[in-house]
């Protein structure tokens, strides 16, 4: 089993989405372009964040070129399976029940969203 990487903050997060929608490895400049309207950042304050998710373990820093350039040491879809068990562990004690029914009840999903994810149940099943 792997162990479990410290928790990211939100703006962390944000960096992170910005690296893995590029799909490539980025500088600095191309990252703090991509998150400019979330965040009113300094490239400064953006190097902290960057330095913070090299020494955490989900970013490497190629020091190689003239500008660092920053490649995902973590994949998107590992990230969020990780961080979705803690919540529905965390919140709702493992019961996915529990989860969609307290977003239905606040509005979250709709019914066309049940029957969607009605459907997906389906058709997982049968892939088994």
């Amino acid at each position: 089993m792997k162990k479990p990487r410290k928790k990211l903050s939100d703006g962390e997060l944000e960096v992170m989405l910005a690296v893995w929608e590029a799909g490539k490895p980025v500088t600095g400049g191309d990252i703090l372009g991509r998150i400019k309207e979330q965040r009113g950042w300094a490239l400064s304050t953006l190097m902290t964040v960057l330095a913070r998710l090299v020494e955490k373990g989900y970013l490497f820093c190629d020091r190689s070129t003239r500008s660092n350039l920053y490649s995902p040491l973590v994949e998107e879809e590992e990230y969020k399976e990780q961080e979705s068990s803690a919540f529905l562990r965390r919140l709702y004690g493992n019961s996915l029940p529990g989860f969609i029914s307290c977003l239905y009840k606040g509005g979250t999903i709709s019914d066309d969203d049940l029957k969607e994810l009605r459907s997906f149940l389906d058709s997982a099943g049968k892939e088994e």
